[in-house]
């Protein structure tokens, strides 16, 4: 019984503003405020809100079993609850249906595997927390960032005790065989690893409503036709996008609502097809082969590598800087300091920093907020230069302590109680 596995990534990076050299020591707050609320509330009545509520009907008009997973960024969380607490609650719902898993990832969006394991273990924590705070649930399987992949991180993620992680079926490592099975990373003894079939989830994410594209107007049955052929080669089709697929990308005129509302009931025209979430999939399917990864892959542009955000000296300049202040930045203690830094880790930051032209350079203009990779540089490299002189000048704050102690405790997160003597 083939079946059918739905990914979605939630993400929102908390973006810099247009911060000048002149404000290099005169200001130290770097977020576009104001950017990111009008995009999260943009993206949240496009999107969120309705795809939500359409995943929530879908889930109850198929009687638990439409079923399907997400992990949202640490990010996007802290913007939700600052900004669009209506849309936390929606996912919230989701969660309490049971049909709904939620995966764990790094908690800032961030390329830190690559850069510092210490860093990318504690983020991976932070993150576990914050779905189980809000959705009760400890995850189970990994996605890295933009489902950036090799063999080393699936054996680091297997002894943080994960039972399974997302990739990309990419054609050079599958070499002519399918991404519609379970497969075993090479170096590990339990984890599984689950690929995207990125033609069939690109019809969807990108294709859909492209009038010049030879299978246009998509229709639910049309694509259901095409998911059942795996039957007899493929136990599992990995589905995977990212969520503002529906109604941010593909607008909802495109009708990829009424598309969303019919697939469902269409695939289950074939009794021998389900939908599970990756956990299910994992304990329901055998491993049929090994999947190889020597260097890291990624979900990201044709080359599908980590070119998104490293691929010229801008990119790599800013991303080493910023991961060289790590020991300095914990060495303060201070919650907020830490927090900054983690955001300015934020993968989004150096993509909007790529210089690639043609099809995968028009992507890149698309989600960047700035004029051009140019602006995105600077910007970041000059809040950059701020923050690096606050860390290098940063001095603890003294709190006088409670009555009857002459102590002082530094106002550092977390505080111990200074406890009264008898």
């Amino acid at each position: 019984m083939p079946s059918i596995c739905f990914y979605f990534q939630v993400h929102q990076p908390f973006r810099i503003k247009n911060y000048s050299f002149f404000d290099i020591g005169n200001d130290h707050f770097y977020e576009d405020d104001e950017k990111n609320r009008v995009v999260l509330n943009k993206v949240s009545e496009k999107c969120y809100l309705k795809t939500n509520q359409k995943m929530l009907s879908l889930i109850r008009k198929h009687k638990g079993k439409f079923r399907i997973s997400y992990s949202l960024s640490g990010t996007v969380i802290e913007q939700l609850e600052i900004y669009r607490p209506d849309v936390l609650q929606s996912f919230v719902d989701l969660a309490e249906t049971g049909c709904v898993e939620f995966l764990a990832e790094t908690y800032y969006h961030s390329l830190s595997y690559i850069y510092s394991k210490e860093e990318f273990t504690r983020q991976v924590k932070m993150h576990a927390e914050k779905i189980q705070k809000y959705f009760k649930q400890k995850p189970k399987v990994f996605r890295n960032t933009e489902l950036i992949f090799n063999n080393e991180l699936a054996s680091f993620i297997e002894k943080m005790g994960y039972k399974g992680i997302l990739c990309e079926g990419v054609d050079r490592i599958l070499n002519g065989r399918s991404p519609n099975h379970v497969y075993q990373p090479k170096g590990t003894s339990k984890i599984k690893a689950l690929l995207k079939n990125y033609r069939l989830s690109d019809d969807i994410a990108f294709r859909f409503s492209d009038v010049n594209w030879t299978e246009f107007p998509l229709t639910a049955d049309k694509y259901a036709s095409w998911v059942h052929k795996i039957a007899g080669n493929g136990e599992v089709l990995n589905l995977f996008m990212d969520y503002e697929t529906f109604g941010e990308h593909q607008w909802e005129s495109t009708g990829i609502f009424d598309f969303l509302e019919h697939l469902p009931a269409e695939i289950m025209k074939h009794k021998d097809f389900n939908f599970l979430t990756p956990s299910e999939v994992i304990d329901k399917y055998p491993v049929r082969d090994t999947y190889d990864v020597k260097d890291f892959t990624s979900w990201a542009d044709a080359e599908r590598d980590l070119s998104a955000w490293l691929s010229n000296s801008m990119e790599q300049e800013a991303i080493q800087r910023i991961y060289s202040l790590e020991e300095k930045v914990l060495a303060t203690g201070d919650a907020d300091m830490i927090s900054t830094w983690g955001k300015f880790q934020t993968s989004d930051h150096f993509y909007y920093m790529c210089t690639k032209f043609w099809s995968d350079g028009d992507v890149h203009k698309y989600f960047s907020p700035y004029d051009s990779p140019y602006d995105a540089y600077i910007y970041y490299m000059n809040a950059f230069s701020d923050f690096e002189a606050s860390i290098n000048d940063f001095k603890p704050k003294k709190v006088p302590a409670k009555k009857n102690s002459k102590k002082l405790v530094a106002a550092i997160e977390p505080v111990a109680p200074v406890k009264r003597k008898k």
